[in-house]
């Protein structure tokens, strides 16, 4: 009799602890977000304070509205999209409502979206009549055969499949049309088609993990200030700005892009992880900051892993970015620190 309640008494003592550790085999991972609005001629003094408090409350809503879809059990692509919609519309960054204007003074537009659990991916270039150059890349991914559709082309499949069309001086501000102007001046006494510093960069990017484990990335652009010949950088080649795999990281990145095609970034960092086991942030701290400054090369990248680490390396005097994790993490920058 003794023995057998013994035998009781330390099998229902057990139970509680199966339980717990069933329970805890199930906690749900860490997921969240990365955000940036630019790299390159943001620097302390540039910005008053009132301009600094606008930035930062539009990348924090931009995080807040990615977090809220990735919360209530949301896909890593739909945070990535909405995310950088909220950018897009706001005339802060070069992307979408903000885009800078070309040297015939019209505002061209790339984006690219890049899903990790298959390596689906869209991306669109040289958009001027609809709103959300994101979403039509999304489109692109997942309601054609093809990667990358540019120009009239790309803008005749997002109206078939239902985008409005608008007219491109939708996109344009007075700061765009003011700093067009500007350059246009400074440029008749140059003869030359070199890029000033100060008009070199300006994208936005997103980067998620959702709870089940699958990453995506996202970047919209307006380019480059002035440029010309129906130039597109690296936001749309995928690999070079834009690149996501589980089996990595979602990366998207921000900066020159010339010197990000020509080092196809995005995949170059996703490689050194896969091939060299490097850890996210020493594989952006490789590329960023001594591939590209060894070639002078100025930009950064944001990058989210699988196990929810990040990476926010830039070799430029500001960028504007932040995250928001589900371990309660949450950060806004502009400056280097």
């Amino acid at each position: 009799m003794k023995k057998t309640f013994l035998i009781i008494l330390i099998c229902s003592m057990m139970i509680p602890a199966l339980s717990a550790q069933n329970n805890s085999g199930n906690q749900e991972k860490t997921f969240g977000l990365v955000i940036h609005g630019g790299a390159g001629y943001i620097y302390k003094g540039r910005y008053n304070k009132e301009e600094e408090n606008a930035y930062q409350i539009k990348l924090q809503e931009a995080l807040d509205s990615g977090y809220a879809i990735l919360a209530r059990g949301g896909n890593s692509i739909d945070a990535v999209e909405h995310t950088i919609w909220v950018m897009e519309n706001s005339p802060l960054f070069n992307a979408g409502k903000g885009g800078v204007m070309t040297s015939e003074e019209t505002v061209e537009l790339d984006a690219a979206i890049m899903c990790g659990k298959d390596l689906k991916a869209g991306a669109v270039a040289g958009i001027k009549h609809i709103k959300s150059p994101i979403s039509l890349a999304r489109k692109v991914m997942e309601n054609s055969p093809h990667v990358f559709m540019v120009g009239e082309g790309a803008e005749k499949f997002g109206f078939e499949n239902g985008f409005e069309k608008v007219d491109n001086s939708y996109f344009y501000t007075e700061q765009t049309l003011k700093e067009i102007k500007r350059i246009k001046e400074e440029e008749k006494n140059k003869h030359s088609l070199n890029y000033e510093e100060p008009n070199k960069y300006g994208t936005v990017g997103c980067v998620a993990l959702d709870k089940y484990g699958n990453l995506a990335a996202g970047t919209s652009t307006g380019g480059m200030v002035n440029k010309k010949f129906g130039r597109v950088g690296d936001v749309p080649v995928i690999g070079a700005g834009t690149y996501a795999n589980n089996s990595t990281a979602a990366l998207s990145c921000t900066g020159h892009g010339e010197f990000f095609i020509r080092n196809v970034v995005a995949h170059d960092i996703s490689s050194l992880i896969e091939y060299k086991g490097l850890s996210l942030n020493d594989a952006a701290y490789e590329v960023i900051m001594k591939k590209l400054l060894d070639q002078n090369g100025r930009g950064g990248v944001i990058g989210i892993d699988k196990n929810a680490n990040i990476t926010m390396q830039f070799n430029t005097d500001g960028m504007f970015r932040g995250f928001k994790l589900s371990n309660g993490k949450n950060y806004i920058g502009m400056y280097r620190e």
